[in-house]
């Protein structure tokens, strides 16, 4: 019997697999297909993510260093209102080889993972979960302690434990073009209802360009009109879920959800790679599989670090959704440096932004 069967193996899944193999813990890592593919996430995030990597991550995916953003309340011909900081603020990496490198570190610490491997049942039980697997040769009954679904926004480990679905699924567009672009800045566009589009320079790697929006919006039609805005081809379409806001329990019995299965993102960004692998360190500090009452550290450790950053980021989105000419004043008001950390929104009031912003007064 397995201490833990993990069901996904992004950033999340790769992330706990691989701290709970350095505990000592027995863990299988199951993924659907090949990890790191389809791709259906930006790649730009904090530099905050080498502190989650191994040596020569930095050397082998980065693509470009951000150091802000250029907000328009409209198209790609609208005013430009920079926010920036004097130090890089955010990367770009290559987001498939993040996965694969994730997943190695996840192998080397002992956790058995395995691609082309789709979960299709699991059950509880007062003493282990039994989890049902189609693998590449057969169908199998893999018994373990905990289950952890990791499966992503339309997660079935967590229809199967019975858990509450994210409060909210936006509907989300990336596609690729082929310049070459080394700018610093990324483009934010507040043209998506109550969301927004963007355009990120990836280096030699292209630009990507992105919008989402709820269901029911015409994500596509929105998504041609920044592309003809900006006259560029793309191709390597590709679109996926993004969820927003967690569920009032992320545990069942013998099983616990992580990363986009459980709606651990930014509301206002949308963006879960380093929140989901922050809770996976939660849960591989919190949980042992042989006391199923330590989910309950699991739950308070998360929510306790993330929930205010996450009630806060709902308030920042509904800015995106004010009229436009009320956008545009406040976006000319406040714009210019910056101290403000990309994963914590709570970083709106600490010193060094407020010094950035009295600098400018």
């Amino acid at each position: 019997m397995y201490d833990f069967v993990v069901v996904g193996v992004g950033p999340a899944g790769a992330r706990f697999a691989r701290r709970a193999g350095e505990k000592g813990y027995d863990v299988l890592a199951l993924e659907k297909g090949t990890i790191g593919t389809p791709l259906a996430c930006s790649g730009h995030v904090s530099t905050d993510i080498w502190s989650f990597t191994g040596p020569g991550a930095r050397e082998e995916l980065l693509q470009n260093e951000i150091y802000g953003a250029r907000f328009h309340a409209g198209g790609p011909r609208s005013p430009a209102y920079p926010f920036y900081k004097r130090e890089v603020a955010s990367n770009v990496v290559d987001r498939v080889g993040l996965d694969r490198h994730l997943a190695a570190l996840a192998r080397e610490a002992g956790a058995d993972v395995r691609e082309h491997h789709t979960v299709t049942e699991v059950r509880e039980h007062h003493d282990r979960v039994e989890v049902v697997a189609n693998g590449p040769d057969e169908r199998q009954t893999l018994a373990a302690k905990m289950v952890v679904g990791c499966d992503g926004p339309r997660s079935r480990v967590r229809d199967e434990l019975g858990l509450a679905d994210p409060e909210e699924l936006l509907h989300g567009v990336l596609a690729f073009s082929e310049e070459d672009d080394h700018a610093d800045f990324v483009d934010v566009h507040l043209t998506a209802p109550t969301f927004f589009a963007w355009r990120i320079p990836r280096g030699g790697a292209g630009v990507e360009y992105g919008l989402a929006a709820p269901p029911g919006v015409q994500v596509t039609k929105h998504f041609e009109e920044l592309i003809d805005g900006y006259e560029i081809d793309v191709a390597d379409r590709c679109s996926g879920a993004i969820p927003i806001g967690p569920p009032s329990r992320v545990t069942s019995r013998r099983g616990f959800l992580l990363g986009d299965a459980a709606a651990q993102t930014k509301p206002f960004t949308g963006g879960g790679i380093l929140y989901g692998m922050t809770c996976a360190d939660h849960a591989a500090r919190e949980i042992d599989p042989d006391r199923p009452t330590t989910l309950a550290g699991y739950e308070r450790a998360w929510r306790d670090d993330l929930g205010r950053e996450q009630e806060l980021g709902h308030w920042l989105r509904r800015a995106y959704s004010l009229p436009e000419p009320v956008q545009r004043a406040g976006l000319r008001t406040l714009s210019g440096e910056i101290g403000v950390h990309m994963d914590r929104p709570t970083s709106l009031l600490s010193p060094e932004h407020l010094k950035a912003v009295l600098s400018r007064l």
